[in-house]
């Protein structure tokens, strides 16, 4: 049998740790050896207070028990994100984690719901959604596990400490064998011929040589952008905001959901955990100054600020590949797309559950490595057009920034999306990328977007017949929701944190 394969993973915080762990966790030990290197001085930006259902998925594939995770990460549950003042001032959705309408019928109901409408129906299409009214009415339970149970068509994500969820799978990552090495890197060693990474060179004087090689660092993209020279691809044109300010405060109401608040220059999160709330100002400060962005993040504090805000600058983009010669980035050191809709651990997850079967022997071989690149690349694009979305569909007059995002063209891929869905109501569906066409919808919608026309198939219920079906199932959806615990007493018998803090680190958290 081949010797098995040095992976050195440079970079620990919520990126690196996660690779660490997942490595470990689904691959032999006879097939790779794992270190990591990291250096307690170098502070980490800590992503995603705020998660996507997809993060479940990844814990219960290494072996996390939920409940243990979310004591150690003082987590809460999350049903969807609501938009405030997006489309317009006073305006207000949700984006559910699950389906609008009965289990099964998600490919037809927003066509019955158009063609109610013009039948005089004044409901909103977030009132058929199980998941949007939970989180509007703060319940919260598990999934019913019959896949026919009107409760059983959605899912749920965290929000947590960042940080302490780094702190968390250290500590299994190095209980299944992942070394850690502290040191600062000083020299990265390449192969005269391939260009390839040979080892880092620490400070410390110490040579960490590997087949493979994960960079992990952050912005500075030390090994991707810095050593190999992989190029940076610019979105600013089309997501225009280059800072974020956080701040944590004083615990508020647990609802079970992500606030994002549209603002004069960009947009507010609000993201409750059992022991605080964040928040933060994700702004342009082609459109504001940094001072009064924090001036105005704190005013629109709802409870006492636990410190200073932090600010981050960033631009939106990525590396025009993820995978070069044998070195692959995860997570920042490869790309950022700003956090409105928490796609920054999923971009970590995917990253890494899509290279672990396609992980190479001692020689990586260009088949591999373009593969991976390729379904990258899907990923970030479909999640660019997502968030891109929120600004181009805006009718606000009050502000440059939303005059200019209205105004600005988009890629082509996005507009035809938008031009489809105008003409007919049809959202593309795709297998590789994040959102399923019941994001697409809820943004749509919540957006002010109404089609001009539905699928002649949801003319086949009588009209009287449709109406009322589905004024029963809107109850039916109260009704059930009504019988759930609140999210705060569910939190308190499931997963409930013990009362000392671990303090935050240095990090931001985003």
């Amino acid at each position: 049998m081949s010797e098995p394969l040095d992976i050195v993973i440079l970079g620990g915080g919520t990126a690196g740790w996660m690779a660490a762990t997942a490595l470990v966790s689904l691959i032999p030990p006879n097939r790779c050896r794992v270190r990591l290197v990291e250096s307690e001085e170098i502070g980490i930006v800590g992503v995603g207070e705020a998660t996507f259902p997809e993060i479940k998925n990844f814990n219960d594939a290494i072996g996390i028990d939920e409940a243990e995770m979310m004591r150690a990460t003082r987590a809460a549950f999350k049903l969807g994100i609501e938009f405030v003042d997006w489309g317009f001032k006073g305006s207000r959705y949700t984006h559910p984690f699950g389906v609008h309408g009965p289990v099964g019928m998600d490919h037809i109901f927003h066509h019955r719901w158009l063609r109610a409408r013009h039948l005089g129906l004044t409901s909103d299409i977030e009132e058929y959604s199980f998941a949007a009214q939970a989180a509007r009415n703060c319940r919260f339970e598990l999934p019913e596990t019959r896949q026919s149970a009107i409760n059983s068509a959605y899912s749920y994500a965290y929000h947590f400490d960042a940080g302490l969820y780094s702190v968390y799978l250290r500590g299994l990552a190095e209980q299944r064998g992942v070394i850690r090495t502290e040191g600062k890197v000083q020299d990265v060693v390449q192969d005269p011929e391939t260009g390839d990474i040979r080892s880092l060179l620490l400070e410390s004087g110490e040579t960490i040589s590997g087949d493979l090689f994960i960079d992990c660092s952050g912005f500075r993209s030390l090994l991707l952008g810095k050593t190999l020279g992989v190029d940076w691809e610019d979105w600013s044109k089309w997501l225009p905001c280059d800072r974020a300010l956080a701040v944590p405060s004083e615990r508020d109401e647990l609802s079970p959901f992500t606030r994002s608040t549209a603002m004069e220059a960009g947009w507010r999160w609000r993201i409750p955990l059992q022991h605080r709330t964040g928040n933060g100002y994700v702004f342009s400060t082609s459109f504001i100054d940094e001072d009064e962005a924090a001036a105005s993040l704190m005013r629109n504090l709802g409870t006492n600020a636990l410190a200073e805000p932090r600010m981050l600058k960033f631009q939106a983009g990525r590396r025009v590949v993820n995978w070069a010669k044998n070195c692959v980035a995860i997570g920042l050191a490869g790309g950022f797309l700003e956090p409105l809709e928490s796609t920054s651990i999923y971009l970590i997850q995917v990253a890494i559950m899509q290279l672990v079967p396609l992980l190479p022997g001692k020689i990586v071989d260009p088949r591999l490595r373009d593969e991976f690149n390729r379904l990258i690349d899907l990923q970030y694009e479909r999640i660019r057009d997502f968030l891109i979305l929120h600004y181009k569909l805006n009718s606000r007059e009050d502000a440059e920034i939303w005059r200019y995002c209205a105004a600005m063209d988009v890629p082509e891929s996005l507009t035809r999306k938008i031009e489809l869905f105008r003409h007919s109501a049809v959202i593309e569906r795709y297998r590789d990328g994040l959102f399923p066409p019941t994001s697409w919808l809820s943004v749509f919608i919540g957006q002010g977007l109404i089609p001009e026309g539905y699928s002649p198939l949801a003319d086949a219920v009588p009209g009287e017949s449709l109406i009322a079906h589905m004024d029963r199932f809107r109850a039916e959806i109260l009704d059930r929701v009504e019988e759930m615990r609140r999210h705060d007493r569910f939190i308190d018998l499931y997963c409930a944190a013990e009362p000392s803090i671990v303090p935050a680190g240095p990090e931001m958290r985003l």
